[in-house]
């Protein structure tokens, strides 16, 4: 079967990748110049199947009024004329209570763990590398409060089977020596020792080179301008370079899906999210965490990335703004300081936003639609690389028309018809 994949970025890269594993005649389009160099390009590189929450949760309403008050907040609100924002918030609100959130946590943990044996076992198979550490990832927590909330968080995560542990000062310490120097902020923390880290960009373009190495075509620097139907099939999508046809389509254009499928009739609750990021070469290894760490209060990621160091975080709601503003600059930087004085050069600071495509209730939307040969892999939210392979999979696996490994209750677009 001849598949379009629309989008380069890690679903997509991962999406074509398993397609061909199954056979398939699969062609890639993306406007960019090369794979990964949008959402996929410079974010926090967890691969946090545990750690990974839901931002819609309990007490998040409260807690975003007083973030938005604090200098360095972790969410940012920059109110517009725009209906499909303030629907989107009003969604998410709504998916704000501990019942809603137990249940798109089991979703979130159900394609997560998934996508994590997938990555073990294309890592296996292949022998892609991309900066990777295995040591886990540490969440650190500067308040009793956030402390005692974890604790409550881990007894939940466990019945889910998830394997964490609560640290002390002490503790944290012992899983990352290089929080020495900032000992004294830190209460305590929980560690998740079955996630990874690494670095999103190199895996998306790794394993982009090994896809085209099986036969897979990528059509770059290839911008897409509208989809066209016919009764309930998808007959042809039009590029600046002309048409383009296929017997299946899928469609990974993050938080860009929306735009293209509402011509179609197609409405989906997916909006941006704006997040940023920090990449410096490290200047003392000693100073630098060993793997990843999460600033609980800040909301702000500290990945090592092989000889680079990297801060990403905070939540921003401003459309389709992709301006760099210093202002959430400085909370990323103020985190890597203020966690690892002296790891890095902030001089010599690369400087990167991009857009999540997040649903209002947090798990993506994976599988068909209501046109026949039209598929969705999208709204991952800031889970894309953790989910990325899992979906990739899923995708192939319908599309092939073969039972899938894992129940998809809630994971497809159903949930919102």
């Amino acid at each position: 079967m001849k598949v379009l994949v629309l989008g380069g970025g890690v679903i997509g890269v991962t999406s074509a990748w398993y397609l061909r594993q199954a056979g398939h005649d699969v062609t890639v389009v993306d406007r960019r110049p090369a794979p990964g160099l949008e959402t996929s390009h410079a974010n926090g590189g967890q691969v946090s199947w545990g750690a990974g929450t839901p931002w819609a949760a309990p007490g998040i309403p409260l807690k975003a009024l007083t973030w938005i008050l604090r200098r360095h907040s972790p969410l940012v609100l920059r109110p517009r004329l725009d209906p499909a924002m303030w629907s989107w918030i009003l969604k998410m609100l709504a998916n704000c209570t501990s019942a809603r959130y137990a249940v798109n946590k089991e979703r979130m943990v159900r394609l997560s763990r998934y996508s994590h044996e997938c990555l073990v076992a294309l890592r296996q198979e292949t022998g892609i590398r991309y900066d990777e550490r295995l040591t886990g990832v540490l969440e650190v927590f500067r308040t009793e409060r956030e402390f005692d909330e974890a604790g409550k968080d881990a007894a939940m995560l466990r019945e889910w089977d998830i394997d964490c542990r609560l640290l002390d000062s002490a503790g944290c310490l012992a899983q990352e020596p290089a929080l020495r120097a900032s000992r004294k902020k830190i209460v305590g923390g929980l560690h998740f020792p079955r996630d990874e880290s690494g670095d999103c960009f190199q895996f998306t373009q790794s394993l982009a080179n090994l896809a085209i190495s099986k036969g897979v075509t990528f059509s770059l620097n290839t911008r897409l301008e509208r989809l066209e139907s016919h009764g309930d099939r998808l007959t042809r999508v039009i590029t600046d370079k002309g048409e383009l046809t296929a017997d299946a389509y899928v469609l990974s254009c993050g938080s860009y899906t929306p735009l293209l499928l509402r011509p179609l009739g197609l409405r989906l609750p997916i909006y941006p999210v704006k997040g940023y990021s920090a990449t410096v070469p490290i200047a003392d290894s000693t100073m630098a965490p060993n793997g990843s760490v999460t600033d609980a209060t800040y909301k702000v990621v500290i990945t090592r990335l092989g000889d680079r160091l990297r801060g990403a975080g905070t939540a921003e709601l401003a459309g389709y703004d992709l301006s760099l503003r210093t202002s959430r600059l400085a909370t990323i930087s103020h985190v890597l300081g203020d966690l690892f004085p002296g790891a890095g050069n902030p001089a010599e600071a690369q400087y990167w936003c991009g857009l999540r495509p997040m649903t209002p209730d947090n798990p993506p939307i994976l599988g068909p639609t209501s046109y026949k040969n039209l598929y969705l892999n999208t709204g991952h939210g800031t889970l894309g690389w953790t989910m990325a392979c899992g979906s990739g999979k899923i995708l192939a696996d319908i599309i092939s028309d073969r039972g899938v490994d894992i129940d998809l209750e809630g994971l497809t677009l159903s949930r919102f018809e």
